[in-house]
């Protein structure tokens, strides 16, 4: 069976990415607050009422690319191997994530990368955003662990909030040391030093969650 989209919703993505480029372009260049919702669907050639169909507010048009990993830590917990407790699973990913360079680790110092983080972190209305994002990444890690480690809600619940807000700041540790000029390769043993012990932490808070069986 064939899984690729139809053309319509080809389209729908081609439109998508079209006016998120185009925004993205004109935040790193003038600003996220000096630019209007206005230029950027002038830029993408749409109107404002086909833009807000794509994206909802004008800071979604900056966290939608970080759409995928709202649901990571929940992923990397309902896919671990059997025998892996959910804290081994996530402690592999992260340090297989700082190898990798993933921006999400704040561990890239690619610079448009670098650029787009200072943007975020330089508006309010970004930074709140973000928040939200944190939330769905915790209640989505949540459900995970109830569902797969037979977790108690309560337990389920506060150990989510721990673990993704362990995850934040190393990455929000690493971002900030690349903003400040250090080199994500002199950085990375720092990196992976720091989450090695924000893990060993957590195990030994968390060391109830059971492995999947």
């Amino acid at each position: 069976m064939d899984d690729k989209p139809g053309l319509r919703e080809r389209k729908k993505q081609r439109t998508r990415a079209a006016i998120s480029d185009a925004a993205i372009g004109l935040f790193l260049e003038h600003g996220f607050n000096q630019v209007s919702v206005a230029q950027v669907a002038d830029a993408a050639e749409v109107s404002k009422r086909t833009l807000f169909a794509y994206f909802p507010s004008k800071e979604d048009l900056v966290v939608h690319r970080l759409a995928d990993h709202e649901t990571e830590a929940a992923r990397v917990v309902r896919d671990r191997r059997p025998g892996t407790a959910p804290l081994t699973a996530l402690r592999e990913h992260l340090l297989e994530g700082l190898r990798e360079r993933d921006p999400i680790t704040g561990l890239n110092d690619h610079p448009q990368v670098l650029r787009l983080t200072r943007m975020i972190l330089d508006a309010p209305s970004l930074v709140a955003r973000m928040e939200r994002f944190k939330n769905g990444a915790e209640q989505a890690l949540a459900r995970a662990l109830r569902e797969t480690a037979e977790t108690p809600e309560l337990t389920a619940r506060l150990a989510a909030v721990q673990i993704v807000a362990v995850q934040w700041t190393l990455a929000l540790d690493n971002t900030r040391r690349l903003a400040d000029g250090e080199p994500a390769d002199v950085r990375y043993a720092g990196a992976v030093a720091d989450a090695e012990h924000a893990f060993a932490l957590l195990e030994d808070g968390l060391r109830g969650l059971a492995p999947r069986r």
